[in-house]
This record gives structure tokens, C-alpha cells and sequence, in this order.
């Protein structure tokens, strides 16, 4: 606390330190070492900074610890440890779908949890692009991942949740459209899956979710912005691949936000246009 601060008990100029709340001085004890002599002032960090030795620190340990020969170290019990075994690091989980069907949306996902969570994050990328924004594509998207009996239902709520006026409020015409030199992002990216409950025939997934949605491109007035959100897929066995049942969205968990500079609407169109989405498998 610095001279002059009231603390919270306005009216006080009392230079002194509070300790315990009995107002008493702290006193420099003679046989203090640093008595009588002025204090090394303060070294103030940015944040930058301390990203930047929060970095160093996590690298400089990473190598000490890739470094460490077999038996360099103790195991949990307190004894030396073996070298891990040569598949310790190895990738794990099922090779990626090598179908796509007419929509180009993957498809054939194994029969297992995993399989489901690679279905669940591939979905969640397909119901959080573009073409939802354009009633042909819509259509296809939805009849392509889901169960047929859930599909007409689900188009019908569709097509009133993407009106003209929704439209509006995000920057585009009537027909779903971006103003002239401008680009529309709408892109999901899926941070990581978890299967909630699974049997033969049904599974339900959790798939934890990152988002830009916006206009870029000179003179926008709706920015390209980032949302996190969960969304929780009931999936079934149909036709020899998982399908959605029914799918919900939750907000969160939202991370703070980082350093980083914001880009220009130009460089964030570029990098849409640039740069693909993936097939998400485990």
C-alpha cells in the first residue's frame, strides 16, 4: 500500500501500515541486514513478457525432460524407473473415415466410442458452416447426418430459424448472401469430444467447440468474432453409420481471452479462404 492510500476508511491520512487492523507501525528491527539501506526498486513486467518466460520456462523443461536418460529418475514409488516402452508415444485410436458422401461430409465411422466422437466433432464442423445459410445446401446437410424420420421436423424449424431477419442481424440479404467485397465466415472447430453414454446402437457425445462468425472485408460492420460453446449430439446406429438424433448447444467453457493483435477484416478473409477445414477422427 502506498502513502496517502485511505484503504477504505475515507477521511484517514495515516502514512502507516495496517497490520491486523490494530494500526500499530512496522518497525526495521538493527539487527536487519537490509536496515539503512534503500530498497532495489521494482522490475515491472508486462504481460507480453510474462508469456514470453512462461514460454521459455515450459520449453527449458520440456527439453530437461526429453533429455533424461533411462533411470534417471525416480518412479512414483520413490525407486528408479524404467524407460518407457517404445509405444508409449505412439498415435492412438482409429484411422480417419475414408468416405465422404455426395455432400462431401465424412462418413463410414466405426461402430465404437471413438467413432462416435469422430461422427459427433464432424457434424458439429458441417452444422456450424456456411451452408446452413442457404436453404439447398441445408437440406443436404441435414437429410446427409441425420436419421430420416428426424429430417423433415428438423428442416421445417430450420427454415423459420434462418428468416430474412436473422439474416439482417448478421450482415447478410435476404437470401442469405454477404454485401459486395465482403466474405461471410461461419466455421466451427472442435476442441475436444467426450462420450457421455454409449451402447451398440446409441451413443451421446459432448463436443467442445470454438467459433468465428462475421463479415470480413472492408467497411464491415459486423467483425468476425469468436464464440465457445458445447454441443451435446444423441447419435444412433442407422445405415451402418452414426446419425443425430437430436443435438442441443450450451455456452462455454470460455477461456480468457490472450495477447494476441487482432487482424485486419482482409487478413481474416484471406485465411478463410485460404485455409480448409479438417476430418476430425480419433
Amino acid at each position: 500500500m502506498s502513502l496517502g492510500d485511505d484503504d477504505g476508511r475515507r477521511g484517514t491520512d495515516d502514512p502507516y501500515t495496517t497490520m491486523g487492523g490494530t494500526r500499530q507501525t512496522r518497525t526495521r528491527m538493527p539487527d536487519d541486514p537490509g536496515a539503512g539501506r534503500p530498497r532495489a526498486p521494482r522490475m515491472r513486467t508486462s504481460r507480453s513478457m510474462v508469456t514470453v518466460v512462461g514460454v521459455v520456462v515450459l520449453l527449458v523443461a520440456a527439453i530437461a525432460f526429453a533429455n533424461r536418460g533411462p533411470g534417471s529418475g525416480p518412479s512414483q514409488d520413490g525407486r528408479q524407473g524404467a524407460p518407457p516402452a517404445a509405444n508409449s508415444t505412439a498415435p492412438t485410436g482409429e484411422r480417419p473415415v475414408g468416405g465422404k458422401g455426395a455432400t462431401g461430409i465424412p462418413s463410414g465411422f466405426a461402430r465404437t466410442g471413438q467413432g462416435a466422437q469422430s461422427a459427433a466433432a464432424n457434424y458439429a464442423v458441417t452444422l456450424g458452416s456456411e451452408g446452413m445459410f442457404t436453404t439447398a445446401a441445408r437440406s443436404e446437410i441435414v437429410r446427409s447426418i441425420h436419421v430420416p424420420e428426424a429430417v423433415d421436423n428438423l428442416l421445417s424449424s430450420l427454415d423459420k430459424a434462418y428468416s430474412p431477419d436473422f439474416f439482417k442481424n448478421v450482415g447478410l440479404d435476404g437470401n442469405g448472401q454477404p454485401p459486395a467485397g465482403q466474405t461471410f465466415v461461419s466455421r466451427t472447430v472442435p476442441v475436444g469430444t467426450k462420450v457421455v453414454q454409449q451402447d451398440a446402437n446409441a451413443a451421446t457425445v459432448e463436443v467442445w467447440c470454438t467459433g468465428l462468425v462475421g463479415l470480413a472485408g472492408k467497411d464491415s460492420t459486423k467483425p468476425v468474432t469468436e464464440t465457445w460453446f458445447t454441443i451435446t449430439q444423441k447419435l444412433r446406429w442407422t445405415n451402418d453409420d452414426w446419425k443425430v438424433e437430436t443435438s442441443s448447444q450450451k455456452e462455454g467453457p470460455t477461456p480468457v481471452n490472450g495477447d494476441n493483435r487482432a487482424s485486419t477484416s482482409d487478413e481474416i478473409a484471406g485465411a478463410v479462404e485460404g485455409y480448409g477445414g479438417f476430418v476430425y477422427a480419433r
